[in-house]
Formats: structure tokens, C-alpha cells, sequence
């Protein structure tokens, strides 16, 4: 007994193989994705148990920049600092005196110049400097006191000279800085937004304090304060002398919970080389070109680093689940200690690389001139190695696979076309030396149009779906992403199946997979050139999901195509085929019209179609009376056409030939293709697309599907996973009309329950809860106040929300579109008093006592026209701002350092809003503005003359942000308390509480 090839291109082997090693790398991708490394029971040189209790006393309360944990942990890190320092031996140590008032000012007891590792507490650095606003095209100016902590271990290489004393630059070839923030926001524990990071640099100062490991090139920890309101901690170190001294960094940040630590963004290829080094890289450049187009809205100090001080480096951050960024949930209790682990298992080897000097460290040498390191490219493979190479480098390997990969296959195409094997968009053959014209048809255009068909089809329902989803339940990928990409993955799939499998029972050809290549061909070749060209400009380095995808389809195809050599040439067959028969197509015999029975036989055991023997069959009352009539014959009652005749000729001949292994009704002339090949293209066209695009999927999904509490587009998102559904699918499509039924009803079985469940579950859970973000502002004249939650747009969860809270019952709730985050509503009510300032008279309402929270003096300028003095005092805070209705043109603030060219103080367009931080608490803020008329004119509100100036007039506000104490905001303990299971809460504004008062000049 002939023993069946395990390996043909028939159902059942293409149905187990494809969709075993499609099961297999997506379950591969999935664990990797969610699975965080464990950590060993030893490192050399760190203490991840140590690590893990620093994490657990920085995350014990919120410790934003204004509340006094703050203050506590700022005590504690700076305890912390000098027991490592102390504990590995280092008796000499520095700390700047917190009571000077410019420069840095040491105190130390070595020899100066000699201490491998120095301290710098910054009490004195402070800056004036302008962002952006997402309320505002003028942005906002900030006046920021800093209260950094820095450690410096002097580098082997380094200049011996505490240069940092003077002005001059270090003589070096700069040093490596390490960054993380110590603040948290007011309505989270900072845990690993940047409790994670902290600890971390504490244990990179552990190791690199080992005399056996001091480094080549000089190592700066900075801790920095104030990150969250706004990067004010990077903007101050700006103004330290230490800040000359790096020229490459790594950032270590926070926006999930928990999993794996991603290399985020990276400023060129040499400094990624030392990424490289991980042990469990994970990332994609991806994620640097939706920070580069404005994709992601949140930032870090990794842009001002990379841009404003000119260094080159990395940021590294925790990216999900997003829902719990920013909440009460971002704490040790749903983090790990293998993701602290993960983050050290990157940071670590990626600072030996740095330090190492193996790259080019070069700076900028201005804000807008290019980085003299290369753009690259980076992308991990199952979180175990990271392939990194110049953005050049694909730019050429796209331009070469733009000209090399169509010529190929004109090439091949040509040369089987000279060899007459060119069978493809091949019409009848004429016979060679025919005097009649006799034909024989090859059948070659057969299935040219199935494949787009079937894609266009599937992407349409994918596509529809998606607007579907977001009309009737929007946020169900909120908790149930990959609920949606089963129903994505599986409609596209059914659909595509059902169309070809179809089409090939009707019209079989054995073109399919050859066609269904060249159309993937020519729709890649044309996303190839898009993708060159953004490569080129504006640099955009994730097109190489592309391009790889081309170089696996373009192999595929090249195979797929050489096997037309093992055909027959078309002459020989056309002739085989009259010989057999013996008599020209227009007198064909009658028993020329017999059916192809070859072909409508079963299978065989090469799964190939077999020649049952039927010449015996009996006749009965149903037999024709003319001989060998019979279905499809000539006879008066079946005529067939010329065309009809021909192809029976075929049939006919196959009958007098051999048993051929032509499968099913495909073409006769295709026995000779192989049987196995099939399995080689498959392999050069699906694992590698799959295993690329799958992991950008698996990131993208994380970072996306709960960015609509933030504002972001649902339908953004479901049209992302509609896209990369197909994308991840298409290298089925050359195989899938051979599936058997059992997948595609199974799939079509899972779109069905997706479908319904993606329709009516309901959106959250409390793993997955909803985020509101809370503010209350209270009017200190008035004495009203006015507590908002601010949430998703669509559907009735935000009212659910504010109608579980007590406070909210009988009051008249206003809903608005939001003014300060885009894509989202803010419902507002009168709500509870707040307690932010100490009451002195208990017995006394607190409504009473609002009017002593601030007091300010705002008086005009008597030499300078359009200008103001302002003198604003308030109780129990160190951050004030102050709004104004039309934009300033300049500030100063009293005890300000010097303008630094590289901060603008306000915008071009001047500035509606000055935000002003202390480092002491109640500190009395002095200060003046000043503004012109150039805004009003052209809004029309009035006019001035010559020497006339105008008013000014807006809000004096001061916020409170220390919610540890319960009771000092009784309106978020209430959203706490009774806000249902599903509901996280987060900070709306830089204040929980704003107090604000009316002036005008």
C-alpha cells in the first residue's frame, strides 16, 4: 500500500500545518506579551529584596510635588542615598547646603577632586519656562523651584577637577545620566509612575559604587521633583552646573501598573546598541513614530533631554494596564516584583553599555541641528533579542527590494514564457501545424479576480464591524480586547474561506495560490513605495513592519512562480492532447463530450483525482439511444460549444493517459506541480510578517484600548485592530481555499459569540475600571464650589457615576463638553466643602472662612505702561498661577534666576496662564507681568490710540493637592467611597482643589 504524502498541497495537511504554526507563534506572542520573566535568586551587585522594600516605603501615600509626603520622601531618599553611599564603603560624600542661595555649595571631608561619589541636594536651582497647553494655542508659563537630588560617581576617564564649581565646561568626554522622578500624581501611589525607577537607580548606584565596577565614563543619578505637573524637575536640573556634564542618558518612567518595562523611544542606533545588551529587550520603534506624529499624548523627560539639552539617550517605561495609571491602584499590591526585575534586567546592561563609551557621545551642537548619532531601527523578538540597524540601512534594503523584486519576477516570467511554460493569463493554445486553427484550452485566466474579491469582501466586514462596534458599544475593548480581535480575526477569516472555497468548488484551477501571490505582490510593492518615501521623509522608521512583509511575500512568490519550470510546455501539451484524440476541435468524436470522470473521482492517495472504471456501466430506459451520448454529450438535446468540445478533448485525452496526480477539477496540464512545495512558501511568507506584526499588535492594543478614559478616538482604535487583523491573516490567504470546513465553522462559531458579547457585556470591570478625573474649585469670594468629574463622552457612565454619590442628589448636574481634555465631558454640581486649609475655628462652617485661603495685591506699574505688580500670599500650599483673559508678554518673578535662552518664558503668542511652584510651604509670591494690546485689537474687542494702554483682569488661584488625610477633601473621599467598583478616579488638573479670586487693573 502507497503510503499518503503527509505534506500535500491538499485539505487536510495545509489545514493541520497552518494552523498549527499559526496557534503556536500566536501562543508564543501571548505569553510573552503578558509574561513577565521571573527574577533570579541572586544579581551580582544589586538587591532586587532591597529594592522591593524601596518601593514599598516611596509608594506608601500620594506624594505629589504639593503635599508634605513629599517633603518626607524627599527625607527619606536623601537617607537613603547616603546609607548606599556609606555601605559600600565610601566614606566621603558631599551634600550641597540647602541654605545657599545661588550656585552649588559643598561641604566634604575628602580633598577636593578626590571623592569617588558626590551628593548634590539642589535647593537653590529654579526656572521660568513655557509649555504647551491641550486647552490653549498660547500654551502656559511656569515659574518652577526645584528640590532635585543628584549623585555623582566619578568616572575613571573623567576630569579629576570638581569642575562643577566654576563655569568652565568639564573636561571630559561627558558622562552618563540616569533619570527618574520621585513625585507622584495627588491621586496616585507613584508605585511604577516612578516609584519602580527610583529604586532602580538606587540599586544602579549599588553596583557601579563597587570599586571592581567603576565605570569608564562619569555616572549622574538624577531624582527629580515636579515631572508630574509638567517636567519642572528636568527643566530645573537644567540650571545646575552638573547638567553640562552627561551627553547620553536613560529615562526610566511609568504609565501602567505593571508588566514588562518598553523601550519607548530611543534618539538614535549607537545608544540603542547598549539597550541591546538586555537580557529581555522588549519593544518597537513603533512607539517612537506615534510619539514623533503626536499620537501619544503624554510626555516625559525623555523630549526635553533629547531636544532642549541635546543629549542622546532612552526612555524605558511601563505601559499597561492603563487604567491604572495615575489611580490608587498604582501601587506595590498590582505591580510585581518581576517587573521590577524587568526594568533592572534592562536598565543595568544598558548603563554598562553607556558608560562603556562604545558609542558615539557627541551632544547636539545647537536645539534644531541634527543628532550626530543615526536614526535607527529596533524591534525585539519574543522578548529575547533585539535587532537594531540604521534607518539607512533600510531605506537601501527598500529601494533595492523596489527594483530587485519586480525585475525577479519578469525575469522568471520572461523566461518561462521563452521555455512555453508561461501558463498564467494564458488563453487557448493553438496547435502546432494545424491548417484549421485548431485550439486547446490551458484555462490560465481561471482565478485571476478570486483573491481581491475575497479581500476586498473581508476587509469591508472587518471595517464594518469596527463602525458597528463603536455605534453600539464603544468602549468594550475597554475589558475585553482580545473578545473584539476574535471577532475580527474570525469574520475575516470565515469570509475569505467561504468566497474562494466557493469559487474553487465551482472553478477549480491550480493557478490560486500563484495568482493570489501576485496580487499580494503588486498591493506590497505599491505599500513598498509609500514606505520609502516616509522613510526618506519624515524619517519614519516603522514602516519596517513593511518592508520585511514585502521580503517575505516577494520569496514566497519567486518560489510559487519557479514552479511553473516543472510544467509541460504548452506546444507538447496542446499536442499530447490532439494526438489522443486524433481529430481536430471542430470534429471531435462523441465520445468527446464525456464529463472529465478522472476528475470528478475521489481523491486518491496522493489526495490527487482518480479514474474510476465506468466503461462497463449497464444501460437502462435513462441510457440516450445515440452511443456514448450521455450529459454534456453532442446530441440534439446537449449540444456543446467549439470552446466546450476543446476542453472535452482534454478530458478526453487525460482518460487515455496514465493516472495523472492533477487534484480535484484543476487544470489537467498541472500534475507535473510539486506536491510539498506549498509548505516552503508558506513558511518564507507567514511566521516572520505574523511574529512582527503580532507583537506590534499585542503593544499597540495594550497602549491603546483604554485610552478612550484619556480622550482618545474609540473608533481610532477598533479600525487599528480591524487592519491589523488583516494584515496578521493575509499570509493565508495563498492556502485557505484548501482548509476543510471544521476551522472556518469553528471561526465562524467564535464570530458569532464575539459578536453578540462585544454588543451587550458591559464595558468595565474592576480590573479594568473606567478612569474620571476629579477637581474642585471653589470660588473664594462667593464662597460657592463646584466639584466635576470629568469622563467619557458616550453612553450614561459618567452620570452613573455621579449619580451614585450622595452629594449629587437633588443638586442640577451641567454636563459640558470638556474644556481642558478633548473628547470627553465634565458634569459638575455644588458639592461638599473642602477642609485644605486648617480650620482655627471648629465651630464655625468652613464656607466662612474661604476669603483667608489666599490674599493677593495686584497694583499698575506707575513707569511702565501695561504692566503690574503682584504680591499673592495663601495658606497651607506652595503652588499658585494666575489666569489671565488676555495673553502676557512677559514675567518676572522675585528671587528668579537668570533668563536661559533654550526656556522661552512664554510663547510667541504670549501666554493666558503663569503657574508658579515653591519649594517653601506659604511662601509669599512677588512678582510682575506685563501685556499689551495687539490680542484685543484683533479679536475686535476695542481699540486704543497712541500712548493709550489697556487693563488687565482674570483669576488669582492657588491649588491644594495632599489628599492622605481623609477628610481634608471630603468630595473625593466620596467618590472613593461610593463610586461603584468599576470606577477609578484620577486628577483632572494640577490641583484637586483650586481656590481662586476675581482682580482687575
Amino acid at each position: 500500500m502507497k503510503l499518503k504524502n503527509p505534506i500535500a498541497f491538499t485539505p487536510l495537511p495545509v489545514t493541520i500545518i497552518t494552523s498549527v504554526v499559526y496557534a503556536a507563534l500566536i501562543i508564543s506572542l501571548l505569553v510573552v506579551h503578558h509574561v513577565v520573566p521571573d527574577p533570579p535568586k541572586s544579581i551580582p551587585g544589586v538587591d532586587l529584596d532591597e529594592a522591593w522594600l524601596d518601593l514599598q516605603t516611596l509608594s506608601n501615600g500620594f506624594h505629589p510635588y504639593n503635599s508634605h509626603r513629599n517633603d518626607v520622601v524627599r527625607n527619606w531618599l536623601l537617607r537613603r542615598i547616603e546609607s548606599i553611599v556609606h555601605g559600600d564603603g565610601h566614606a566621603g560624600f558631599e551634600v550641597q547646603d540647602p541654605t545657599t542661595s545661588s550656585g552649588p555649595r559643598t561641604r566634604t571631608t575628602n580633598s577636593p577632586g578626590t571623592d569617588p561619589v558626590l551628593i548634590f541636594s539642589d535647593m537653590t536651582s529654579n526656572v521660568s519656562s513655557v509649555a504647551s497647553s491641550p486647552s490653549s494655542s498660547l500654551g502656559y508659563s511656569t515659574y518652577f523651584e526645584g528640590t532635585n537630588i543628584m549623585v555623582y560617581i566619578r568616572g575613571s576617564e573623567d576630569d579629576p577637577a570638581n569642575w562643577w564649581l566654576s563655569k568652565q565646561e568639564p573636561k571630559h568626554d561627558g558622562g552618563v545620566l540616569i533619570n527618574a522622578h520621585y513625585d507622584s500624581v495627588s491621586t496616585g501611589f507613584g508605585a511604577t509612575d516612578d516609584g519602580v525607577g527610583v529604586a532602580i537607580i538606587l540599586q544602579v548606584l549599588k553596583y557601579f559604587l563597587s570599586p571592581e565596577r567603576q565605570p569608564k565614563k562619569g555616572i549622574i543619578a538624577l531624582f527629580n521633583n515636579g515631572e508630574e505637573d509638567g517636567l519642572n524637575g528636568a527643566r530645573a536640573f537644567s540650571q545646575h552646573p552638573l547638567s553640562h556634564f552627561p551627553k547620553t542618558f536613560l529615562n526610566l518612567e511609568g504609565g501602567g501598573a505593571g508588566g514588562r518595562a518598553v523601550l519607548f523611544r530611543s534618539t538614535d542606533t549607537e545608544v540603542t546598541r547598549a539597550y541591546q545588551m538586555s537580557a529581555h529587550p522588549f519593544g518597537s520603534i513603533i512607539g517612537a513614530d506615534a510619539f514623533k506624529r503626536g499620537l501619544v499624548k503624554s510626555d516625559t523627560d525623555y523630549s526635553l533631554f533629547s531636544s532642549l539639552f541635546g543629549m542622546r539617550g532612552l526612555d524605558v517605561a511601563f505601559m499597561e494596564p492603563r487604567a491604572r495609571y495615575h489611580t490608587d491602584q498604582d501601587d506595590t499590591k498590582h505591580t510585581s516584583k518581576a517587573s521590577l526585575f524587568h526594568m533592572l534586567s534592562t536598565a543595568l546592561p544598558t548603563m554598562q553599555g553607556l558608560t562603556a563609551g562604545t558609542q558615539s557621545t557627541a551632544k547636539r551642537e545647537g536645539r534644531d541641528s541634527p543628532n550626530e548619532g543615526s536614526d535607527g531601527v529596533w524591534f525585539d523578538l519574543f522578548g529575547s533579542v533585539l535587532a537594531v540597524f540604521q534607518l539607512h540601512t533600510l531605506f537601501a534594503l527598500s529601494v533595492t527590494l523596489l527594483v530587485v523584486a519586480p525585475f525577479t519576477l519578469i525575469a522568471i516570467g520572461t523566461f518561462l514564457h521563452r521555455m512555453d511554460r508561461f501558463y498564467i493569463f494564458s488563453g487557448p493554445k493553438s496547435l502546432s501545424g494545424s491548417n484549421n486553427g485548431e485550439t486547446i484550452s490551458i484555462q490560465g485566466w481561471r482565478g485571476l479576480s478570486r483573491w481581491p474579491i475575497a479581500f476586498v469582501l473581508a476587509s469591508a466586514a472587518v471595517t464594518g464591524l469596527a463602525f458597528l462596534i463603536v455605534t453600539i458599544n464603544p468602549y468594550i475593548i475597554y475589558s475585553s480586547r482580545y473578545a473584539v480581535w476574535s471577532m475580527m480575526i474570525s469574520a475575516w477569516a470565515v469570509i475569505v474561506w467561504l468566497y474562494v472555497g466557493v469559487a474553487d468548488t465551482f472553478r477549480p484551477t491550480a493557478l490560486e495560490r500563484l495568482y493570489t501571490l501576485l496580487w499580494m505582490f503588486l498591493i506590497g510593492w505599491i505599500l513598498l513605495v509609500a514606505t520609502t518615501i516616509f522613510e526618506k521623509h519624515p524619517k519614519i522608521a516603522g514602516g519596517y513592519l513593511v518592508v520585511f512583509y514585502f521580503a517575505c511575500i516577494f520569496l514566497a512568490t519567486t518560489v510559487c512562480f519557479l514552479e511553473s519550470l516543472s510544467l509541460p510546455r504548452k506546444s507538447h501539451y496542446a499536442a499530447e492532447i490532439y494526438s489522443t484524440v486524433g481529430q481536430p476541435t471542430g470534429e471531435l468524436p462523441e465520445s468527446a463530450g464525456r464529463p472529465n470522470v478522472q476528475n470528478l473521482a475521489p481523491p486518491d492517495e496522493e489526495g490527487q483525482g482518480s479514474i474510476p472504471d465506468d466503461e462497463d456501466d449497464e444501460a437502462d430506459e435513462r441510457t440516450s439511444l445515440i452511443r456514448g451520448a450521455g450529459p454534456g454529450k453532442t446530441t440534439f438535446k446537449h449540444y456543446t460549444s467549439p470552446n466546450e468540445r476543446a476542453e472535452a478533448a482534454e478530458h478526453e485525452a487525460s482518460e487515455h493517459q496514465p493516472r495523472r496526480k492533477v487534484y480535484g477539477l484543476e487544470q489537467p496540464w498541472s500534475h507535473p506541480l510539486p506536491s510539498s512545495l506549498w509548505v516552503l512558501e508558506f513558511l518564507l511568507l507567514a511566521p516572520f510578517p505574523l511574529i512582527i506584526f503580532g507583537q506590534v499588535s499585542l503593544l499597540l492594543t495594550s497602549a491603546m484600548s483604554q485610552t478612550m478614559a484619556d480622550g482618545g478616538s474609540p473608533l481610532t482604535v477598533y479600525l487599528a485592530i480591524a487592519v491589523l487583523s488583516i494584515l496578521l491573516l493575509a499570509p493565508l490567504g495563498p492556502f485557505i481555499h484548501r482548509y476543510t470546513y471544521h476551522i472556518p465553522t469553528f471561526l465562524f462559531l467564535v464570530f458569532i459569540g464575539t459578536l453578540i458579547y462585544n454588543m451587550v457585556a458591559f464595558p468595565f470591570s474592576a480590573n479594568n475600571r473606567l478612569k474620571v478625573f476629579f477637581q474642585q474649585k471653589v470660588d473664594l469670594d462667593t464662597s460657592l464650589n463646584n466639584v466635576s468629574l470629568t469622563g467619557v463622552s458616550k453612553g450614561s457612565f459618567l452620570l452613573d457615576v455621579v449619580h451614585s454619590l450622595p452629594s449629587s442628589a437633588g443638586k442640577d448636574i451641567k454636563c459640558i463638553p470638556s474644556p481642558l481634555r478633548k473628547g470627553l465631558s465634565e458634569c459638575s454640581w455644588s458639592g461638599l466643602p473642602p477642609h485644605v486649609v486648617p480650620d482655627t475655628h471648629s465651630h464655625i462652617p468652613p464656607e466662612t472662612g474661604y476669603r483667608d485661603w489666599l490674599t493677593y495685591n495686584i497694583t499698575r506699574s506707575i513707569n511702565t505702561t501695561n504692566s503690574a505688580k503682584f504680591h499673592i500670599s495663601s495658606q497651607d500650599t506652595r503652588a499658585c498661577k494666575i489666569l489671565f483673559h488676555q495673553p502676557i508678554r512677559d514675567f518676572h518673578i522675585k528671587g528668579s534666576g537668570p533668563a536661559d535662552k533654550r526656556f522661552p518664558k512664554v510663547s510667541e503668542e504670549g501666554s493666558k496662564e503663569l503657574r508658579l511652584w515653591s519649594r517653601e510651604w506659604e511662601r509669599d509670591w512677588e512678582g510682575a507681568f506685563r501685556w499689551d494690546t495687539e490680542h484685543r485689537e484683533r479679536k475686535g474687542r476695542g481699540k486704543t490710540t497712541g500712548g493709550e494702554s489697556s487693563g488687565m483682569d482674570g483669576r488669582v488661584v492657588c491649588l491644594w493637592s495632599d489628599a492622605n488625610t481623609p477628610g481634608v477633601i471630603p468630595a473625593l473621599d466620596e467618590v472613593w467611597r461610593f463610586a461603584p467598583e468599576w470606577v477609578a478616579v484620577s486628577k483632572a488638573g494640577d490641583g484637586l482643589v483650586e481656590g481662586s479670586k476675581a482682580f482687575a487693573v
